[in-house]
């Protein structure tokens, strides 16, 4: 029977946590109601403390679990421990893990979608509305491109990190107390530097959040364009904002609302890139001229950026890493509870464009009279009444 101990507590825990999330998939509404507010306030507390170490918390941690995990190998050899019982505990070890992860900040995943908490109408989009949002972005990166500092290669060349990090929170706290949405009122301590950099650069991730200790952080190899998005899409997460395109639209709204236009060129940057290849992939010949016709129009500084962003991942990143690092997280976005996987990062582009309409295009044609045609087919449906161009139904 001891060698089933392990095995019996891992398999107690697992049960648990499938339980609330069994819970938490079929009690959306009520998850909503209480679980984000209270698991923003875990995470706040977590942050301030673990604000005083300057590097993550975690990674040290994680070292000294694989230290651990070693020296209970090399006890097991010696002392001739039962591999069978070993093992048993180990599971039972990343089970309770997991089920940590699952009760302070998991069940997020299965809260009410942000765009409910900003008001924001989410509807499907035309080809039109896609390349009218995109030609947006792009204007508005294109303007902005010429604002931010530059290196003598030409692209952008941002601030040290620790000051971007200090400046990331300026456009939460403008979302929260200026256009009262208190979704965003969780923790802006600043994020921190990524450990182990090259190895994350070789799988082509840019920023990792880890509840447990409340630390947001970020790739500081990432390219200059896009720290400031990235640095706000990993407050988001630590915000309770766990769904990747949730957080990817916030990244976004909080860069716009920040009052450096570093940011604001690093949220159009972003937004331009995920709605120009949302449109360049719909594959049909109008999608395909309007994303020909968007491209033409690229400015000179933030066509250097662009073309510094792909070449800077692809001859950083490691096929086979990139590989089993999006498998992983493709595996933990859809156990979490978002049957999209890695998908979901660019599922915000359809967050993007119903932004555009509802903020942009509509305030700017509310006040425009709109002429009636009879014969204009938009208006008015010729085929009633049973009338055709052949005479009688």
């Amino acid at each position: 029977m001891k060698y089933w101990r392990g095995y019996i507590t891992a398999a107690v825990v697992a049960a648990i946590t499938w339980a609330l999330m069994a819970f938490a998939k079929s009690h959306t509404i009520l998850v909503d109601m209480v679980y984000p507010y209270a698991t923003r306030l875990i995470q706040t507390s977590l942050a301030d403390w673990t604000a005083g170490a300057s590097f993550c918390l975690w990674q040290l941690i994680v070292v000294l679990l694989g230290v651990l995990v070693l020296a209970s190998i090399v006890a097991m050899i010696i002392l001739r421990w039962n591999f069978f019982q070993w093992l048993g505990w180990i599971l039972a070890g990343a089970c309770t893990l997991f089920f940590l992860h699952t009760g302070i900040y998991g069940l997020n995943s299965y809260a009410g979608p942000l765009a409910e908490d900003i008001r924001l109408n989410v509807t499907e989009y035309t080809v039109t509305e896609l390349a009218e949002a995109t030609t947006y972005f792009r204007d508005l990166a294109n303007t902005l491109s010429t604002q931010v500092p530059r290196g003598s290669d030409g692209t952008a060349d941002f601030p040290d990190f620790d000051t971007l990090a200090e400046m990331a929170g300026d456009g939460f706290d403008n979302l929260t107390y200026k256009k009262y949405m208190s979704v965003f009122a969780g923790s802006t301590v600043p994020v921190k530097k990524l450990g182990w950099a090259d190895m994350y650069t070789s799988m082509g991730i840019t920023g990792v959040t880890m509840p447990l200790t409340g630390e947001a952080a970020v790739n500081p190899q990432t390219p200059d364009a896009a720290i400031p998005f990235v640095m706000c899409h990993e407050m988001a997460h630590r915000m309770c904002i766990a769904l990747e395109r949730d957080a990817n639209l916030t990244g976004f709204l909080a860069c716009d609302a920040n009052s450096s236009p570093i940011f604001r060129y690093s949220g159009y940057f972003m937004a331009f890139r995920f709605c120009y290849n949302a449109l360049a992939g719909v594959g049909t010949t109008t999608a395909s001229a309007a994303a020909k016709e968007i491209y033409q129009g690229i400015g000179t500084e933030l066509m250097a950026d662009l073309n510094y962003y792909r070449e800077f991942f692809a001859s950083h990143q490691n096929d086979t890493a990139s590989n089993i690092a999006n498998s992983a997280n493709d595996t933990y976005i859809k156990v979490s509870g978002d049957e999209s996987g890695v998908r979901s990062y660019g599922e915000v582009t359809d967050l993007l464009v119903s932004w555009y309409v509802q903020e942009i295009y509509l305030p700017a044609h509310k006040d425009e009279e709109v002429t009636f045609d009879p014969t204009d087919r938009n208006q008015v449906d010729l085929t009633t009444n049973g009338a055709s161009a052949g005479g009688r139904r």
